[in-house]
């Protein structure tokens, strides 16, 4: 691989652990913009790119996620009881988009679903709209609802369901930090059915470079584990030292930025 590739894994590696372990986001929403990026710099065929940088960048999470949710977890900041209720439905809605459904959609539309998505949610984020005080996280079935409706999107989009999982958790109550850090726990369940999911979907697809299994590119998977689960912790500590409203208004402007980088990736698709 060319040096300066490598390097640039590793910063983009330390730049999203350091992330990850902040906003309990799992590093994806910003690995998926730069690793577009980065592997069409390498040459890879031009229809793989999105689909290589979202399988990759949701497999770098497994290593990140548990990086990030043991400092959390020395805060006291991590729902159990939330991860629970949430990770079958996380669980089934992972396995659907990463192993039925990812394969099939081309990569104008994976760029724009993540555009759109990930734009809603960073101005519901900056809104900033208190919840109902009475709200609360819903019963049994419509935890299992939402978790598999953040498993599902989690895995088009390649990221940790924190751009999902943290608004959902305020809309119920639940205090940002702890939302922040029971995020990051939920990034697990959410790597691993995806990943599974997108190693099968792309394991008799014919074309694929040697460096790749399934949809994961592991040469850079090695580079970003590596580097990010040195800083998930270091992000997750600065994370219970800022303020509420600062770290909302950090999630929402980074949000913005990488919805405007896919949107324009996936205009090229459609137009270039």
């Amino acid at each position: 691989m060319d040096p300066l590739f490598i390097l640039a894994l590793a910063i983009l590696g330390c730049v999203t652990g350091f992330a990850a372990g902040l906003l309990g986001i799992g590093g994806g929403m910003l690995l998926v913009p730069f690793l577009t990026l980065l592997l069409t710099w390498q040459g890879l065929p031009i229809e793989l790119i999105v689909h290589a940088a979202i399988a990759t960048s949701m497999a770098s999470i497994l290593f990140t996620s548990v990086s990030s949710v043991r400092a959390h977890n020395k805060k006291g900041a991590v729902r159990w009881d939330l991860v629970a209720a949430l990770t079958p439905g996380i669980v089934i809605g992972g396995l659907i988009a990463g192993g039925a459904i990812f394969s099939f959609l081309k990569t104008g539309w994976l760029a724009l679903f993540f555009a759109l998505f990930v734009g809603y949610s960073a101005y519901q984020m900056l809104r900033d709209k208190k919840p109902k005080p009475s709200r609360q996280m819903p019963g049994k079935v419509g935890t299992v609802g939402a978790g598999g409706t953040i498993g599902f999107v989690s895995g088009l989009v390649g990221a940790g369901g924190g751009f999902i999982s943290v608004p959902f958790m305020l809309w119920c109550n639940v205090p940002l930090h702890q939302a922040v850090g029971t995020s990051a726990a939920l990034g697990f369940p959410i790597a691993l059915a995806n990943t599974i999911g997108y190693v099968w979907s792309g394991w008799n697809k014919e074309g694929l470079p040697y460096e790749m299994v399934g949809y994961i590119y592991w040469p850079a998977l090695i580079i970003l584990a590596i580097c990010s689960v040195f800083l998930a912790p270091v992000g997750a500590r600065a994370a219970h030292n800022l303020p509420v409203k600062t770290l909302k208004r950090i999630f929402a402007f980074l949000l913005f930025g990488l919805a405007a980088y896919m949107a324009y990736k996936a205009y090229i698709s459609f137009f270039g």
